[in-house]
């Protein structure tokens, strides 16, 4: 990964990035990048675990939650997109860990305005040509089961002639993009993009080409800390200004063939170009529900829990079954059962099942997946006492489902129900929760069941959450103080809501 000053760049960087946008110089030779990722705040190391797994390469974890850097080969490329636990890719142009910003906005406005043209990008740009050969093949497999409106001829001719100026594409492999933003919401970053201006093209020049077509892009900025004299609408539409004063693009906020993201976090600054169109957490589920979990954030979950060929692994509260689903896809030597209590959460999971069994045929996969679906009472699992290896479930909120009351008597029932049809001695849970005041104080009663192993902390759609990794106890279920002291919850509930009450605050 490189680490540069701003007053070390290369002099020859502005030259060669010029020529590789506007000569579209080949890209047979080997280079070298990082890639950045955007991953679920809290399970950086998880994403870096699997970053060695499967590409081989150790794996840097950002000072900015929710990212990490791994370099990578050209001809290795395809590999990133194997990768499970990442939310958005891009290639690093150049890094900064330590940015002298100056103190007035205006010079630190006028620096990144001038940063853009000491950049080094030609070899971010042929990594972001040979990744769009990648996107295009996926696009198409994914062609017959999209929902998105296809251009018209004369749309489709526009975008084909800006993107093969650049890149030097074939007019029909061409397809347009729509980046999302990619960064984390953990950090609370505030989001811009450029609006820089486009008056650089003369009458004079359209009136003699008017079928020249040049490059649409746009420039995100993620930015975090208070030390910064500027927002990121300012940082986005100078540093954008400087782009296409550089390479002559013009600028378009939906309609773009290439985004430029430039990640302010307090001193550390990163110029990077993405490399997805839109967040690969969207890849399993087709029937959303009101709580639908990230495939990427149910895959952390799978992992913390290494499952094992043969494992039984359980989701009691199911919803759209993205847990085990993502799990039959990518640890399907396990079996799964997702069960729900609500009828239309289970049906939004047979739905999701279906779509992905369809998806597997059209591709030629072998018929059938490890997971069944059943609508049961939570509190009264049909499964057997000691029967589950595994529990991994996303537990109410008590935000959109459920309440923060209900809470209070939901999750001691659940976590003794849990423990029930869990193997004593190496059973274990992966449960996800906001409340956790009403968790820390249920779990502190089923010490004779439950032991904490680790708990991982996340952020779900702006909520912070915890994952807390859980291991069954040796003790039989049905002879725990626990089990003596729930038995009696029905004569005390009234005088133990004071005694909760108390409880609650010496926890705070």
């Amino acid at each position: 990964m490189s680490s540069q000053e701003e007053g070390d760049a290369e002099p020859g960087s502005c030259t060669s990035a010029s020529s590789s946008s506007e000569n579209d110089a080949p890209i047979g030779d080997v280079i070298t990048v990082t890639i950045g990722a955007t991953v679920p705040t809290g399970f950086e190391q998880t994403a870096a675990e699997e970053v060695k797994e499967k590409i081989g390469v150790d794996a840097i974890i950002s000072k900015d939650r929710g990212r990490i850097y791994f370099p990578i080969a050209s001809d290795k490329l395809f590999q990133v997109h194997l990768l499970k636990s990442v939310d958005n890719l891009f290639v690093v142009v150049e890094e900064y860990h330590d940015y002298p910003f100056k103190e007035s906005k205006e010079e630190t406005l006028l620096e990144l305005q001038e940063l853009a043209s000491n950049l080094p990008w030609t070899n971010a740009l042929q990594i972001w040509k040979l990744n769009r050969t990648f996107k295009k093949k996926k696009g198409f497999r994914k062609g017959g089961n999209g929902t998105k409106v296809k251009p018209t001829s004369s749309e489709a001719t526009d975008v084909a002639s800006v993107a093969s100026l650049l890149v030097g594409c074939s007019v029909a492999d061409v397809e347009q993009q729509e980046l999302p933003p990619a960064g984390s919401a953990a950090e609370s970053q505030t989001k811009a993009e450029v609006t820089a201006n486009t008056e650089d093209s003369t009458p004079d020049s359209e009136e003699a080409e008017p079928k020249t077509k040049v490059t649409k892009f746009r420039v995100t900025c993620n930015r975090a800390g208070v030390i910064h004299s500027f927002t990121s609408n300012d940082a986005a539409r100078d540093f954008g200004g400087g782009v296409q004063e550089f390479f002559q693009w013009k600028a378009d906020m939906t309609k773009f063939d290439i985004e430029v993201l430039l990640n302010i976090h307090n001193v550390e600054v990163v110029i990077g170009i993405a490399l997805t169109e839109e967040s690969l957490h969207r890849r399993n589920i087709s029937h959303f529900g009101p709580t639908t979990l990230r495939s990427t954030l149910c895959y952390g979950m799978l992992r913390l829990c290494s499952p094992q060929a043969s494992d039984i692994i359980l989701d009691p509260m199911c919803g759209t079954g993205a847990i085990p689903l993502e799990g039959a896809i990518e640890f399907n030597k396990s079996f799964y059962i997702a069960g729900d209590n609500n009828d239309m959460a289970v049906t939004r999971t047979v739905n999701n099942i279906c779509h992905i069994q369809k998806r597997r045929a059209a591709k030629g996969s072998a018929p059938g997946m490890p997971i069944d679906t059943v609508q049961w009472d939570l509190c009264n699992l049909p499964m057997r006492t000691g029967s589950v290896d595994i529990i991994i479930t996303d537990m109410p909120f008590g935000k959109r489902m459920g309440s923060r009351k209900k809470n209070w008597d939901l999750y001691p029932s659940c976590l003794r129900e849990m423990a029930r049809v869990s193997t004593p001695g190496t059973g274990k849970a992966a449960l996800l929760t906001q409340d956790k005041k009403c968790f820390t104080k249920a779990i502190s009663r089923m010490g004779g069941l439950w032991r904490r192993l680790h708990t991982v902390w996340v952020n779900v759609g702006g909520l912070h959450a915890a994952v807390y990794l859980l291991k069954r106890t040796t003790g039989v279920f049905g002879q725990t103080p626990e089990d003596v002291y729930e038995s009696r919850g029905t004569v005390k509930a009234e005088g133990e809501e004071k005694g909760d009450e108390k409880g609650d605050k010496e926890l705070s």
